[in-house]
């Protein structure tokens, strides 16, 4: 349902689907983990070549971003990790640093028009903590810049799919998802 309907937040895409189908008992919900399995084998099956050039995309584009703030240390997250994000999603980045200014200069410097919001984030300590973020869109794929602390190198938030630290992709990691898909990408042309 969440692929058909191109749902983006998997707490929606689960009370969505919850109405349709009548539950009522949460523990016979799925969790996070579940929705996330279940997506990649959507995926996996039914639209393999497009999916894939949409990860292709939002990875090249991720790249573009990181490299763009590379001195804030970005880490990729999220569903374009993983495969199963759409256009609609986007990509995220984890950025780090105690201070927004310096990347509220970058983001006009290079004339990127953008938003600023918040977001909240789970710690392993049980913690939830308030971070700022600063969305824009590259070509059609949105961007979102999570600025995280410095501290939160070593300690970063919890994934909302695993429940575990999510330390994300770095610029070279990225490059090598995006090199080992060329070959396939070559074939599909033939």
């Amino acid at each position: 349902m969440m692929r058909e309907l191109g749902l983006v937040e998997l707490d929606h895409g689960r009370r969505k689907a919850v109405e349709r189908l009548g539950f009522s008992n949460k523990r016979c919900w799925p969790d996070n983990a579940e929705i996330q399995a279940a997506l990649e084998s959507e995926y996996r099956l039914f639209q393999p070549h497009t999916q894939r050039r949409v990860t292709t995309l939002l990875r090249e584009q991720a790249l573009a971003a990181m490299q763009t703030f590379a001195e804030f240390e970005p880490r990729l997250v999220g569903s374009s990790v993983s495969g199963t994000a759409s256009l609609e999603q986007g990509v995220r980045l984890h950025l780090f640093a105690d201070d927004t200014r310096p990347i509220v200069f970058r983001l006009i410097d290079t004339g990127i028009p953008w938003q600023a919001g918040d977001s909240q984030h789970r710690y392993a300590d049980g913690s939830r903590q308030t971070h700022p973020t600063f969305a824009f869109v590259a070509g059609e794929v949105p961007i979102e810049l999570v600025v995280l602390p410095d501290q939160a190198r070593r300690n970063p938030p919890l994934s909302a799919i695993s429940e575990r630290p999510e330390r994300g992709l770095d610029p070279q990691a990225v490059e090598r998802l995006l090199s080992e898909r060329e070959p396939e990408q070559a074939d599909l042309a033939f």
